[in-house]
């Protein structure tokens, strides 16, 4: 723990030169790693990162200096570097901690009580049982990541929060060739739990059963034709679309400087009335999930979508400065060396009404994807470019066979009110992303939904 007298002394330094609000932010992480090849460990790490930031705002201004020494000297010369970007006298002084909020750990086994031979036990089954699914199967790459993420924020205002953020993941990628060609597959769940992630929700044989899977289905599969054509959107990773070319364009990074097509556009409708929308960084044990944010404000279930009308923004403390919006719960930041911005936990259109078959049994000719792939945006404009790691052709609303090399392309915006089916069965899946304040873990999910149109790019001609 940290002293009282040194809290108050950094965050009395900090507004010294005039700003109206500070904070002192002080972390400590402890990581491991495992990677595999071919059921070959190549790398086993273990890193712990400490140290501190300090950020003093003046109205919409921000500065913001870290360290990595948490000794009162450190802590101070980060105050003093923060103040000394804004010119003038002292005119607050910094509240006594009267706020504790403090979250208790997820985990119910922590990583401390796991060897790394338990680690590589987990990642030779997954390897095994991906490298048995198929002859096919080439090279299969395993990794594993857990994180024991502890957090403590003290501002001016008063207040005192700490956190523990317990994360696990699995990534395994498998490689299928066949005649000098090859294809991937992959499969990364991950969760804001202890090791008991992998009896309570992590079947490794299963993930790397998948990602074989993958691999060896897009391999004999034609390539995609191109067209503007219904397409059907598998669940969870699927909310990929709505994470990038919707909810960025939510972020205060983005509408609080008029950097997104949702600018002034709270209480309007911006999606098909069947769209509900909801960040939750409340969810127990879910990878975006924490109890409080990194400005110490509590986590929050944020409606954003409601019937189709956006009904909030995703907002930090300093995004609430320059919208008159309120706080979210959504301040983040990958680690001290970051000051925190506006972003999101975990991200996805809610659950609907739909029938899942119902909507294909009734598109025509169209596409099916399963599995979702990387992709770009633009958050200005809204404008979106994705690829489908595992899609289907539908003719007369049936599956006709895999097809491969299909890209989803169009704008958020027009997409979100072409969405006529939103199935009953929502899940998500865990990624990284990126932002000014560094790469987070956040969750993006979705029931299987329909798009009425949307542009698919593709090599095939007809099938």
């Amino acid at each position: 723990m940290i002293k009282s007298s040194i809290v108050d002394a950094v965050l009395n330094e900090a507004l010294k030169t005039g700003g109206d609000f500070s904070e002192l932010y002080l972390q400590d992480t402890e990581t491991n790693t495992v990677t595999m090849i071919d059921g070959k460990v190549e790398n086993a790490n273990y890193q712990r990162k400490v140290g501190a930031g300090v950020r003093v705002l003046k109205g919409t201004r921000s500065a913001y200096a870290y360290s990595a020494d948490t000794d009162e000297a450190a802590l101070l010369a980060c105050a003093k570097a923060a103040a000394s970007a804004l010119k003038g006298t002292k005119e607050f002084e910094a509240k006594k901690i009267c706020v504790d909020r403090i979250g208790t750990s997820w985990a119910k086994i922590p990583f401390s009580e796991i060897d790394n031979a338990k680690r590589i036990e987990l990642m030779r089954k997954g390897t095994n049982a991906a490298k048995a699914y198929s002859d096919e199967i080439t090279q299969v790459v395993a990794n594993y990541m857990d994180c024991d993420h502890r957090t403590r924020v003290y501002n001016s205002e008063g207040v005192h929060a700490e956190d523990r953020r317990p994360r696990v993941r699995t990534a395994i990628q498998a490689v299928a060739m066949a005649n000098g060609e090859a294809q991937t597959g992959s499969s990364s769940p991950g969760y804001g739990m202890g090791f008991e992630a992998y009896t309570d929700k992590i079947d490794i044989e299963n993930v790397g059963k998948e990602a074989a899977k993958t691999a060896v289905t897009m391999l004999h599969a034609p390539e995609c034709p191109a067209g503007t054509v219904p397409v059907v959107i598998d669940g969870g990773f699927g909310g990929v679309i709505l994470h990038e070319a919707c909810v960025h364009g939510l972020e205060a990074t983005s509408v609080g400087r008029g950097n997104s097509v949702f600018c002034g556009k709270l209480n309007q409708q911006i999606a098909s009335p069947v769209v509900n929308a909801v960040d939750d960084g409340t969810l127990p044990g879910e990878w975006g999930s924490m109890h409080y944010d990194d400005e110490g404000n509590p986590a929050q279930r944020n409606l954003l979508i409601e019937n189709g009308i956006l009904k909030s923004y995703l907002v930090d403390i300093l995004g609430s400065r320059l919208m008159n919006h309120p706080v979210t719960g959504s301040g983040r930041r990958q680690d001290y060396t970051y000051a925190p911005t506006s972003r999101m936990t975990n991200t996805f259109f809610a659950p609907g009404k739909d029938d899942e078959e119902e909507m294909l049994r009734t598109m025509g000719d169209g596409l099916f994807a399963a599995k979702m792939g990387g992709g770009s945006v633009n958050p200005l404009t809204g404008e979106f470019n994705f690829a489908v790691g595992e899609g289907y052709w539908v003719k007369d609303g049936k599956i006709l066979c895999p097809v491969r090399g299909a890209t989803l392309i169009g704008k958020g915006a027009e997409v979100l009110m072409k969405i006529d089916r939103i199935g009953k069965n929502m899940w998500m899946a865990p990624g990284m992303c990126g932002s000014q304040s560094g790469s987070i873990p956040t969750n993006v999910g979705q029931p299987r939904i329909r798009v009425s149109e949307i542009v698919v790019g593709g090599k095939g001609g007809a099938l």
